[in-house]
């Protein structure tokens, strides 16, 4: 028999309402949301044949692998939509429980994708990754602060160089001032090693990921961006469009219709904050790059504000990322020095073994942009012979198909120009 099973998450403590297939609530209970308590509780009353609706929240993804070897299903709700579709006047946890429960039942509970754990993995890297910058920036902040109280100016243009740092720790202050600039020193300092510790983590999955290194060929996509990017869109499959990929990633504008008006207005923001934050400070260099992308922005810049515009440029950005990944191409529109700097670089962070040895990329950049993406391994792009017709039509529209040929033009080397 086919049992329904509704779990309302609590930090402490857990919910659960079992019904049949005629919605009739078979059983109730409550469970201490610890591992042992649950796993005892999944193996002591749930079968293999029942299907288990909970929200998503913060422990969400840890209850789902704990009870999903014990059950047929398990379906993770969107709780925004769920409220929306049965709001009722009393609330309680065994009313939660029993909703989800009822929900799931009648096929019409809004489902979530369900990361897998190497998306998971990233995900988390990413969280931890802007936690640590906040704090970072947060004590930075305090000690700026402080030096504007205080009437100091430092005598670097950047305080938190290692010119600047060393004057902020040879003044001479009072001592409760010396005091709290020293701790703000030190968690500014802790901070900056673990944010560290997780950009070697991201680095070492952008070296081993295909995926990854096709969306750095992308101007101002770093590592960083590249990994944000997938562990908050998941496989490429999950899209059916790059429209939906930018849809999911809430970089379109919201939409109020009635009647024979429309009106569009800013974005939702219902997605995921990190990845439009990264795309977002990406696109302040994208903007500034010879190619399509940059005269799409300056195009739209002359009549739009700039915000708008660098939102524009970020859903542009997200559905060329798509097409990228979906086709397997990297981008036809980067600079054969930067890509050379930019995968040499990488290849080199963190391994001093690999400073002062040759870089053969950047001799293939006097070749064109494939001899360089032939050199980092990467597969063969589109050059501007082979383009669709629609594609040219929009370079020479743009104005920049002279850049796009010199691209994939073999620069003449002179005589007394040294060798890298």
């Amino acid at each position: 028999m086919i049992r329904y099973v509704g779990v309302d998450l609590h930090k402490h403590f857990i919910e659960v309402c079992v019904t049949d297939r005629k919605g009739k609530v078979l059983q109730r209970h409550r469970v201490e949301c610890l591992r042992d308590e649950l796993t005892a509780f999944a193996r002591k009353i749930l079968k293999k044949t029942d299907q288990v609706a909970l929200e998503a929240t913060t422990n969400t993804w840890s209850v789902v692998d704990l009870l999903r070897p014990h059950v047929k299903r398990v379906v993770v709700g969107n709780p925004v939509k769920t409220k929306a579709i049965a709001e009722a006047k009393i609330k309680t946890d065994k009313v939660d429980a029993e909703t989800l429960a009822q929900l799931l039942r009648c096929d019409y509970l809004p489902e979530v994708w369900q990361p897998d754990a190497e998306t998971q993995r990233r995900r988390d890297f990413m969280t931890h990754r802007t936690a640590l910058s906040s704090r970072r920036s947060r004590h930075a902040n305090r000690v700026q602060a402080m030096l504007s109280r205080l009437m100091l100016r430092p005598p670097a243009k950047y305080l938190w160089s290692n010119k600047g740092v060393a004057w902020l720790e040879s003044l001479d202050l009072s001592p409760h001032d010396r005091l709290l600039i020293d701790i703000h020193l030190r968690q500014w300092r802790q901070a900056g090693e673990e944010f560290e510790l997780v950009d070697r983590a991201l680095v070492e999955i952008a070296r081993e990921d295909p995926d990854v290194r096709l969306l750095m060929t992308m101007p101002g996509v770093s590592h960083v961006v590249a990994v944000g990017v997938l562990a908050a869109l998941g496989p490429v499959e999950r899209s059916k469009s790059g429209d939906h990929a930018a849809s999911y990633l809430r970089l379109v504008p919201s939409t109020r219709q009635s009647g024979c008006k429309t009106r569009h207005g800013r974005i939702t923001k219902a997605g995921n904050p990190q990845t439009r934050g990264l795309l977002t400070q990406s696109c302040q260099h994208v903007a500034r790059h010879e190619g399509p992308l940059g005269a799409f922005y300056r195009k739209l810049a002359r009549r739009k504000p700039h915000q708008v515009a660098i939102m524009a440029l970020a859903r542009k950005v997200v559905t060329v990322a798509f097409l990228m990944l979906k086709n397997r191409e990297p981008y036809r529109y980067a600079r054969p020095m930067l890509m050379a700097q930019k995968f040499t670089k990488l290849q080199r962070k963190y391994r001093p073994e690999e400073r002062g040895k040759p870089r053969p990329a950047y001799r293939c950049a006097a070749d064109g942009l494939p001899a360089v993406y032939d050199e980092v391994d990467l597969p063969e792009t589109t050059g501007p012979g082979d383009l669709p017709e629609g594609e040219r039509k929009m370079l020479l529209d743009k104005d920049v198909m002279k850049y796009v040929e010199e691209l994939y033009a073999p620069r003449v080397k002179r005589s007394d120009e040294p060798v890298l």
